[in-house]
């Protein structure tokens, strides 16, 4: 591999799909899913990094240098070569996996999905952009659009004809959703109304990719409650169509400008106006007041997608940098420093870029396990459990969620960072890709809710849902995962760590929770990002944890060189998260029971 070629660990993928979760076996259960035995999972994979290095990868710089355009009507163009690669993916049948089959889907499972996306979004995060949105929209029009608008948009969104958008932030109502101002006006034609307002930060509002695009949009009808309550979903097509689904007029919602911005120049974010110079039709969701908890079904997908989308960006950046140390050469080895004349060595030799890479590895490849594992959980939920088993690891996914899209991209930012910094000054030019990879992760931790928002909805919803009992359920799930590793006998020191972490964790959540019965909120909601990265540390390192028990199962056997090598970096992965990680689990924990709220004094920040 070259400093400057994408490429993707297919070996660890593999490692934690088929050795960590064994997830073929679970899938072999039913008729559904009986396909994906290991062979074809691997085929699959394969597949999917053929696609993400031959045919994304190549149009990720130029979508970055070029972006994308609007003409005056409001006419998106996006970069060269990306209606090419959305035909490919649509060709190899990835617009349809994990769609319902009664529209075209093929079924598969959210982890190999979540797998495949890894790679896909590494290659090209702004063209995936397109495609996750379009099946997303799919989705909810599967679920709640009326009938005949389902038979009509569902197949088309999963075979690419028609894209697909999520319209809910408006200039005074981003993160306050529910001071949505547009406006929705029943007609005399039931279920359809006519829509007016603005639309901003709209990612894919318009492309020449599709020949239609719904956007799912967010809006008031007369007599509606102020807040989120009142608000309604409505699906607003580019074109009107008829029974048949050929195309007519072009609706009342157009472009009224695009964001430059500091990455994913290749993913245009626009701002959009309806019913301005032309009347805006929508077609109602559900029940009027529907709208945040249909929406949220989008939401929920697309958090944990962006939690993807940070792993995919980090794990291209650690590979470029690794790359990169492998081939730098420059200096002498330590021990040499005061000879002249001593041979110079690669960077990779050197303890600091050694740090900085180990850093890097064992944050990339937990991340993973991590999001592949919760999205394993959603599959046992929706077809593999009934009933309380069911609805325990559906609830266990969802409080996870804020962990996976926010500790996962804060840490893929960081990742990304300091594989530039392993670069030196070239990883600040242009003629390496890993600059690149800074702007596009950074959007992360943004959009789909800020982390902020999300360390909000785990400590004040998700950590309180059925009592804390789906918290203390995972407590259990992690006490079994270290005792398990404590029986191999050979990772005491990290399964020691990791019980420290736990505890820790359990008595903030204790005093925490504590807070808010006090009534305290804005002294438990001051400490709710630094809980959430808390709580993301611990997650990690289970991940790292039972990592390691698998691998030192595995160098028990016979086994090759460089499987040896592979499990070895498992074991280590422990040993440095914990000795090097998870240490800041305690000063948190310091911070979070301090009581300080210095920063809430009136004295500060005045208006």
């Amino acid at each position: 591999m070259s400093a400057t070629d994408f490429s993707v660990d297919l070996q660890d993928i593999k490692f934690v799909v088929h050795e960590q979760l064994n997830a073929s076996a679970l899938f072999s259960q039913i008729d559904q899913f009986a396909m994906f035995d290991a062979d074809m999972v691997d085929a699959m994979l394969g597949e999917a990094e053929r696609l993400a290095t031959e045919v994304f990868a190549p149009l990720n710089k130029v979508g970055d240098e070029v972006g994308c355009q609007v003409d005056s009507e409001g006419n998106v163009t996006t970069p060269p070569g990306f209606k090419d690669g959305w035909d490919a993916l649509v060709e190899g049948g990835w617009m349809a996996a994990g769609g319902p089959e009664e529209f075209g889907g093929m079924p598969m499972p959210h982890a190999v999905t979540v797998a495949a996306h890894e790679m896909l979004t590494g290659a090209n995060v702004s063209l995936s952009t397109y495609p996750g949105l379009a099946r997303g929209v799919g989705r909810v029009l599967e679920g709640f659009a009326p009938d005949w608008l389902k038979q009509i948009s569902v197949p088309r969104m999963f075979d690419g004809r028609w894209g697909g958008t999520m319209c809910l932030t408006e200039s005074g109502a981003g993160t306050s959703v529910g001071d949505n101002r547009t406006k929705a006006e029943r007609t005399d034609e039931e279920g359809t109304y006519l829509l007016t307002g603005e639309k901003i930060f709209i990612t894919a509002g318009d492309q020449d990719i599709t020949d239609n695009i719904i956007h799912l949009v967010l809006a008031r009808a007369p007599g509606a409650p102020s807040g989120v309550k009142g608000l309604s979903i409505f699906a607003v097509p580019k074109f009107d169509f008829d029974s048949d689904g050929q195309l007519g007029s072009r609706n009342g919602i157009f472009v009224r400008g695009i964001e430059e911005k500091m990455g994913l120049h290749g993913s245009v974010t626009t701002t959009l106006e309806l019913g301005g110079d032309t009347p805006c039709k929508g077609w109602l969701l559900g029940e009027e007041g529907d709208g945040i908890s249909i929406m949220f079904h989008l939401m929920n997908e697309a958090r944990i997608g962006v939690g993807v989308q940070g792993l995919s960006g980090a794990s291209a950046a650690y590979n470029l940098a690794l790359a990169y140390a492998k081939e730098r050469i420059q200096g002498v080895d330590i021990e040499n420093i005061r000879d002249a004349d001593a041979p110079r060595i690669a960077i990779v030799n050197h303890p600091d870029v050694r740090r900085m890479l180990m850093w890097c590895k064992v944050h990339v490849e937990t991340m993973r396990s991590f999001l592949i594992g919760t999205a394993l959980r959603v599959d046992k939920a929706e077809n593999f459990l009934e009933g309380e088993d069911a609805e325990l690891q559906m609830a266990i996914a969802e409080l996870m969620t804020p962990i996976c899209k926010a500790h996962c991209t804060d840490i893929a930012f960081d990742v990304t960072r300091i594989a530039l910094q392993t670069y030196g000054g070239y990883g600040y030019t242009k003629e390496y890709p890993v600059e690149q990879y800074v702007r596009d992760t950074k959007i992360a931790s943004i959009y789909e809710g800020t982390n902020g928002v999300q360390a909000m909805d785990l400590l004040g919803r998700k950590m309180r849902a059925k009592g804390g009992m789906i918290f203390m359920a995972w407590m259990a799930e992690t006490s079994q995962v270290l005792d398990q590793a404590k029986e191999t006998g050979k990772l005491n020191a990290a399964v020691t760590a990791m019980e420290e972490a736990r505890d820790a964790l359990a008595n903030c959540a204790m005093h925490l929770g504590g807070l808010g019965m006090s009534g305290d909120y804005k002294g438990a909601m001051l400490q709710a990002t630094p809980f959430l990265n808390m709580f993301g540390h611990v997650v990690l390192g289970r991940e790292a944890i039972e990592q390691a028990r698998i691998a030192v199962e595995k160098l028990e056997g016979d086994i090759t060189d460089s499987e040896r090598a592979f499990y070895k970096g498992k074991v280590l992965n422990a040993q440095f998260y914990t000795a090097n990680v998870l240490p800041n689990v305690t000063a948190i924990a310091s911070g979070i029971t301090s009581g300080d709220a210095s920063c809430m004094d009136e004295a500060l920040f005045q208006v």
